[in-house]
C-alpha cells in the first residue's frame, strides 16, 4: 500500500463510506488525507456536484475554509435554499427531513466563513421560518388547483427562485425531491432554468407530472383548458421525453363526465398533433376492455362509454357489443323475475323495452339482429333478470316462436363454457323443458374428452398449457379467463377445441403503468440503466417498442392513480395496487357478484350418476376447479353416496398432463368409494352416445328416492360376481316413470367378494357368525383396489421418470450434475399412497386384529399388480472366532 502513488490513493478513499480506517493505516495515508484538495476530490466524487456541499457540511472535522473554496471553484453547487436550512440548522431551528447533527459539526469560525460565501452571492437572505424558498414552492403545490390570480406564490417570484437564486433539492431525504418535477408541471417555463442547475427530469415521473397536469381544480374555471394544452405543449417541447401517455389519456377519458376541461384539452391536443398516438384508438381499446369487467353495469360508466362513443364512434364489434351492454344492464327500470312474463301483461316490462329502444336508436347502434341479442345474452354480467332482453327480441325485433327457441338454445349451449352462468342456465332449463336433453347431449356428444384427446406426455409444455373447455377455474387460480367476441357469441353447435383458445382481449393491470421500465427485486427502476434500451434495427420491432413506450390503457380514473401516487411511498411501485381502494378493484373483477358454476349445476340438475355429470367432471379434474370438483349435495347426512364417481381414468388423465391430484379424490377413496375403471363402468351406452331424456320434476324425485336407495346399500366391495346373486338394485332413469337396471360392474371387472358377506355388518358387529367368516376368508375391499391400481400407476410413473432421467443425464455435459424433477402427479401420489396403505391397514387391523398381513388378495392372475419396493442391501457380519 506505501508503494500506491496517490492517485490510485484517491480512487481508494473515494469508494469509502467512512475513511477513518483507511487514514490510520500509516502515516502517509494520514498525511495524504489531511490535504485541502484531496477532500474536496472525495466530496465531488463520492457524492456530485448536486450533493457534494450538503454532505461536506455534515463532516466538520474534514470541512475547512480551504476545502469550500475547491468545492465551490470545482463546480459544487450552492444553492439559497442550501443556505436557508443550513442556517436554520445550525442555530438550533428544525429541518423536518435532517435528523443528525449535520451543520452542527462545524466550527463557528468556518461556517461564518460559508455563510460570507453566500451573502456574496445572494445578499440578503430570508431567514425566517417558511421563508425559505422550499417553502414558496411547497406553497405553489397546495394552491395549484387555484386560478392563477388567486395563487400566492406568483410567477415572478418562483422564476427568481429557480433561476436567481439556482434553487434545486440538495438531498434524497428532501421532500421536495420528490415534488420538484410536480412544481415543473404546473409551471413548464421553468425546466430550462432547472436543467441550467443540474435538474434532469427521470422519465418515470412521465405520467406522475402529466397527471398533475390535469386535475381538476378545486374552482373550475373558464380558460382551465387553455391552460392544460399550453402547459403540455411547452414541456414537450423543452423536453423531448416528456410526452403524455396512452395510460393518462385513458385515465382522462374515464372522467369525461367530471373533469370536462382536462376531457375538452386532450381533445384539442389530438387534433393539433402534439399527441404522439390517436386518441380514436385509445377510446377504442377503453372501450373493449368493459367486455370483460364488472363496472361496465354501473351507471356511471355507461354515461362516460356514452360520451366517448359519441366523440369518437367506432365499427369494432366489440364496442358496439359494450354500449349495447350499456344500454341493457344499466336502466333502472325493474324487470318481472318471469320469463314467461309479456309486455303486453307488465308496463314495466313495456318501459324496459321502449326505453332501451329509445337509447339505441339515439346512438346509431340498430338495427339489432339475432346474434346481437344472442351476444349480449352470452356477457357474463347479464343479470338474473333477463326477461327484459328477450322480450326486446320479441317485441321490436318480432321473432317467432321458433325463432325465440332458436336463441334460447343457442345462448343455453354458449354459457355452457361461461363458468359463471349456472343461474342463467338454470333459469332457461326451467323455463323451457326442451332444452334440457339438449344441453345434456350437447355435452356428452362434444364435450367427452378422452386420453387419446390429450396432448402427448413428451410435449411438456403442451401438457402444462392444455385446459378442458368447461369448468374453467376463473378465480381460485388467479387465471383471468377473457373471452373474444368469436368466444363469447357460441353457436348452437360448440365444438371443443383440442387447445384453449387464444385470448382476443388481455385485462391490462392498470398499476403497472411503467411497464416498459426495468425494475430489480424490490421494483425500484435500477440506477445507470437507459429507459431507453437498445432500439432494434427491425423497424416492425422498433415499433413494438415505441407502443409498448407510449403505456397501457386501463380502467383506472385520473383522480384515483393521483391518489395512489400521493400515497404510495417513493419507489415502491410494486406496492401500488395496496393503496387501491374497494371500489378501485371492484369494478375490474372478471366475474360477476353473485354466480352459480356452470358444473355444479349440471351436477345437480342430471344427477351425480348421470353422463352429464361424468364430462364435467373429467374437465373439472383437467383444470383442477375444486369449486366443482368438490361439489355435492347430502341425502339424510350422506356425502359419498351423492357425488360424481371417482375412477381410475382421472387419475390417468392427470398423469398424462403431470398435474397434482385434488386432495378430495383421495378422500373419496379414503372414505371408501366404489372403484370404476372409466365412467362406462356404471353409465349404459344410451347415456355415452348422447340419447338422454328430459328429467322433469317427477322423475327427479324419484331419482332422488333411488339415490337414497343406492346410498343404503352401498358397501365397501363390489357386487356378488355370481350370476346367481341376482341383479343389482336399479336406479331410476331421466325418463318419467321409468328405470332402467343399473349397470353391474361385474360384467367387467373380476370381484373378489365372498357371497353372503357384508363388511359393514362385519364392522358394526352386528353378525358374530359373518364376522367369524370374515376372518377365515378375508375379501377385497373397494380401498384395497383403488391401492393396488394406483401401485401400478405409481410404478409406471416412476419407469417414465427413470427414463426421462437417463436421457437428460445423457445429453448433459460431462461431469455436470443436472436435476431432474419430477411431475406434479408423481410428487404427489408418491405422497399419497403409502397413507392411504396406512388407513387401509388400520381398519384391516379392527377388523381382523393385529395379526393381518400387509397385504392379501389371494391368489390370481392379478398379481403383477403387486408393487414391489427395493430390496434394502444386506449388511455382511464377520463372525469372530
Amino acid at each position: 500500500m506505501d508503494r500506491l502513488c496517490d492517485e490510485i490513493l484517491q480512487l481508494i478513499l473515494n469508494e469509502l463510506s467512512n475513511p477513518v480506517a483507511f487514514t490510520l493505516i500509516s502515516k502517509r495515508h494520514h498525511d495524504f488525507s489531511q490535504d485541502s484538495y484531496v477532500r474536496a476530490t472525495y466530496f465531488l466524487a463520492r457524492y456530485g456536484r448536486i450533493q457534494a456541499l450538503y454532505w461536506a457540511l455534515g463532516r466538520g472535522k474534514l470541512l475547512n475554509e480551504r476545502v469550500i473554496d475547491i468545492l465551490l471553484s470545482s463546480g459544487a453547487h450552492l444553492s439559497r435554499y442550501l443556505v436557508q436550512c443550513a442556517m436554520h440548522h445550525y442555530f438550533r431551528t428544525q429541518v423536518p427531513f435532517v435528523k443528525t447533527r449535520w451543520v452542527r459539526t462545524i466550527p463557528l469560525p468556518v461556517f461564518s466563513y460559508f455563510l460570507s460565501i453566500a451573502a456574496r452571492m445572494y445578499g440578503d437572505i430570508p431567514v425566517a421560518k417558511g421563508e425559505d424558498d422550499g417553502s414558496l414552492l411547497t406553497l405553489l403545490l397546495k394552491q395549484s388547483r387555484f386560478p392563477n390570480e388567486y395563487r400566492a406564490a406568483k410567477w415572478e417570484q418562483v422564476k427568481d427562485v429557480v433561476e436567481k437564486y439556482r434553487f434545486i433539492p440538495f438531498s434524497d431525504r428532501d421532500p421536495m425531491m420528490a415534488q420538484f418535477p410536480l412544481v415543473l408541471a404546473i409551471e413548464p417555463r421553468l425546466l430550462p432554468y432547472a436543467r441550467q442547475n443540474g435538474f434532469n427530469m427521470d422519465r418515470k415521473y412521465r405520467n406522475f407530472v402529466f397527471r398533475r397536469m390535469f386535475e381538476k381544480p378545486a374552482i373550475m374555471f373558464e380558460s382551465r383548458a387553455d391552460e392544460i394544452v399550453q402547459n403540455v405543449r411547452e414541456l414537450s417541447r423543452l423536453d423531448p421525453d416528456m410526452f403524455l401517455s396512452r395510460t393518462v389519456a385513458a385515465e382522462i377519458c374515464m372522467e369525461a363526465k367530471t373533469n370536462e376541461a382536462a376531457y375538452t384539452a386532450l381533445k384539442r391536443l389530438d387534433k393539433e398533433g402534439v399527441l404522439r398516438f390517436e386518441l380514436a384508438s385509445v377510446v377504442q381499446e377503453l372501450v373493449k376492455l368493459f367486455l370483460n369487467t364488472r363496472s361496465v353495469t354501473t351507471s356511471y360508466t355507461a354515461s362516460v362509454l356514452r360520451i366517448l362513443y359519441r366523440d369518437f364512434p367506432s365499427q369494432d364489434p366489440s364496442v358496439r357489443l359494450v354500449l349495447l351492454l350499456t344500454i341493457f344492464l344499466s336502466e333502472p327500470t325493474p324487470v318481472p323475475s318471469s320469463l314467461s312474463v309479456t309486455s303486453e301483461q307488465s308496463t314495466t316490462l313495456a318501459r324496459y323495452v321502449e326505453s332501451c329502444h329509445d337509447e339505441i336508436e339515439e346512438m346509431n347502434l340498430g338495427p339489432l339482429t339475432r346474434k346481437d341479442i344472442t351476444d349480449v345474452l352470452l356477457s357474463k354480467f347479464v343479470p338474473e333478470r333477463f326477461g327484459g332482453i328477450l322480450e326486446y327480441a320479441r317485441a321490436i325485433l318480432k321473432l317467432g316462436k321458433t325463432e325465440m327457441e332458436g336463441v334460447v338454445t343457442d345462448v343455453a349451449l354458449g354459457c355452457l363454457e361461461i363458468g359463471c352462468k349456472g343461474k342463467m342456465l338454470k333459469k332457461l332449463v326451467e323455463a323451457h323443458d326442451f332444452l334440457g336433453p339438449i344441453v345434456a347431449a350437447h355435452l356428452v356428444r362434444n364435450y367427452r374428452i378422452d386420453i387419446d384427446d390429450l396432448p402427448p406426455m413428451e410435449d411438456e409444455n403442451a401438457c402444462q398449457e392444455f385446459s378442458a373447455p368447461l369448468c374453467a377455474d376463473f378465480m381460485l387460480r388467479g387465471r383471468v379467463l377473457l373471452m373474444g367476441l368469436e368466444d363469447v357469441t357460441a353457436g348452437p353447435v360448440v365444438a371443443m377445441p383440442e387447445h384453449e383458445p387464444e385470448l382476443e382481449h388481455e385485462l391490462v393491470a392498470p398499476h403497472n403503468l411503467e411497464g416498459t421500465e426495468p425494475v430489480d427485486e424490490n421494483g425500484d427502476i435500477p440506477e445507470g440503466e437507459s429507459d431507453n434500451g437498445d432500439v432494434p434495427d427491425d423497424p416492425l420491432h422498433a415499433a413494438d417498442v415505441n407502443d409498448a413506450d407510449l403505456g397501457a390503457v386501463g380502467q383506472d380514473t385520473l383522480s384515483a392513480m393521483i391518489r395512489k401516487d400521493e400515497m404510495m411511498p417513493t419507489r415502491r411501485r410494486r406496492y401500488h395496487e395496496l393503496y387501491t381502494n374497494y371500489h378501485d378493484s371492484i369494478g375490474k373483477l372478471p366475474y360477476p357478484a353473485d354466480y352459480t358454476q356452470v358444473g355444479s349445476w349440471i351436477q345437480s340438475y342430471f344427477g351425480h350418476l348421470s353422463a352429464a355429470a361424468a364430462v364435467v367432471r373429467i374437465h373439472a379434474v383437467i383444470n383442477q376447479n375444486y369449486n366443482v370438483l368438490h361439489h355435492h349435495y347430502a341425502v339424510d347426512g350422506s356425502l359419498l353416496a351423492s357425488r360424481v364417481p371417482t375412477t381410475l381414468k382421472q387419475f390417468k388423465i392427470l398423469a398424462r398432463l403431470g398435474r397434482s391430484p385434488s386432495m378430495g379424490l383421495y378422500d373419496d377413496i379414503e372414505w371408501g368409494t366404489e372403484f370404476y375403471f372409466t365412467e362406462e363402468d356404471y353409465l349404459s351406452q344410451e347415456e355415452l352416445s348422447g340419447i338422454i331424456a328430459c328429467p322433469t320434476k317427477k322423475s327427479r324425485r324419484s331419482r332422488a328416492r333411488a339415490e337414497q336407495a343406492i346410498k343404503c346399500e352401498m358397501s365397501p366391495t363390489p357386487g356378488p360376481s355370481s350370476a346367481s346373486a341376482g341383479p343389482s338394485t336399479s336406479r331410476a332413469g331421466p325418463s318419467e316413470g321409468k328405470k332402467r337396471p343399473r349397470r353391474s360392474v361385474t360384467s367387467t371387472v373380476k370381484s373378489y367378494v365372498v357371497p353372503d358377506s357384508d363388511d359393514e355388518d362385519i364392522a358394526d358387529g352386528r353378525d358374530d357368525s359373518l364376522k367369524k367368516l370374515a376372518k377365515k376368508r378375508r375379501a377385497e375391499s373397494n380401498m384395497q383396489r383403488w391401492i393396488k391400481h394406483l401401485a401400478l400407476l405409481l410404478k409406471d410413473e416412476q419407469k417414465k421418470y427413470n427414463e426421462k432421467k437417463r436421457r437428460i443425464h445423457a445429453a448433459a455435459p460431462p461431469g455436470s450434475k443436472v436435476k431432474v424433477p419430477k411431475s406434479e402427479f408423481h410428487k404427489s401420489l408418491a405422497f399419497n399412497l403409502p397413507r392411504l396403505r396406512r388407513i387401509d391397514r388400520a381398519k384391516r387391523e379392527k377388523l381382523y386384529g393385529a395379526g393381518v398381513p400387509d397385504e392379501e388378495y389371494g391368489s390370481s392372475d392379478e398379481d403383477e399388480y403387486q408393487y414391489r419396493t427395493t430390496r434394502a442391501k444386506r449388511r455382511r457380519v464377520e463372525d469372530k472366532a
